[in-house]
């Protein structure tokens, strides 16, 4: 209880003073920026910490679609922590219903998905799109929802198509260890331990066509994270 409620304390402040900094200093982006640097560090630091492996690989100056396994509600702050330029999330629209979050989540540009509206689909796609297009790289998990076993579940390909329709890469990421330090089950039962963070391979779109492109690129998306987490 003790440890739920710092972590209530501790996001609630810091999306409090990241959001009136940005305001104050009109500066796009700060309060993502401080979401990687000061609210996710700590969180992780005092649940075992993060390291974080291939990220010089990368050219950062570019978009990606960043898609990452998904094992525990720490997850979003490894992820914060492993990509080192402002990076945005693909919620769950119940999401919208949390104070602060709902707020931070607004004024930062994040999306929200309805996972039980089919409808809701090709207008993400579109947004998702947009985004890429204007330069932000988003991330999300396309499983879906987080792992009650620790086996990867299959990723959904419909995401993918935002990746291909804005022609940037995916970034493909492996989490190591959030679900053992934080584990679905259960409620908020901690257990501190090392977690690591492993960027793959960027994987190209351009080749992806139609339906069968898609779903080929979710199959390379999962392949890779898969391999990273097997250590190959």
């Amino acid at each position: 209880m003790l440890r739920f409620a710092f972590t209530l304390l501790w996001t609630a402040g810091w999306i409090t003073v990241s959001l009136l900094l940005q305001a104050l200093t009109r500066r796009p982006g700060l309060a993502l920026d401080m979401a990687r640097t000061r609210w996710a560090p700590g969180l992780l630091d005092p649940a075992g910490g993060l390291t974080v492996e291939g990220a010089d690989a990368i050219d950062w100056s570019r978009p990606y679609l960043v898609v990452a396994n998904h094992q525990s509600v720490i997850d979003i702050c490894a992820v914060f922590s492993a990509v080192p330029v402002p990076l945005r999330f693909l919620l769950k629209d119940e999401m919208r219903r949390v104070p602060f979050v709902n707020w931070y989540a607004r004024a930062t540009g994040m999306l929200f998905i309805a996972r039980d509206d089919p409808r809701a689909g090709p207008l993400l796609r579109r947004q998702v799109a947009e985004l890429l297009r204007a330069g932000h790289s988003l991330c999300l998990f396309p499983e879906g929802t987080r792992s009650r076993d620790g086996r990867m579940g299959e990723f959904k390909s419909g995401a993918f198509q935002s990746a291909i329709d804005a022609g940037v890469e995916v970034l493909p990421i492996a989490l190591h260890g959030t679900g053992d330090v934080l584990p679905a089950e259960g409620f908020f039962n901690v257990s501190p331990g090392p977690m690591r963070a492993t960027i793959g391979t960027p994987l190209a779109t351009g080749d992806c066509v139609g339906a069968a492109g898609r779903q080929r690129l979710a199959r390379q998306a999962q392949a890779s994270v898969a391999a990273m987490l097997a250590g190959r």
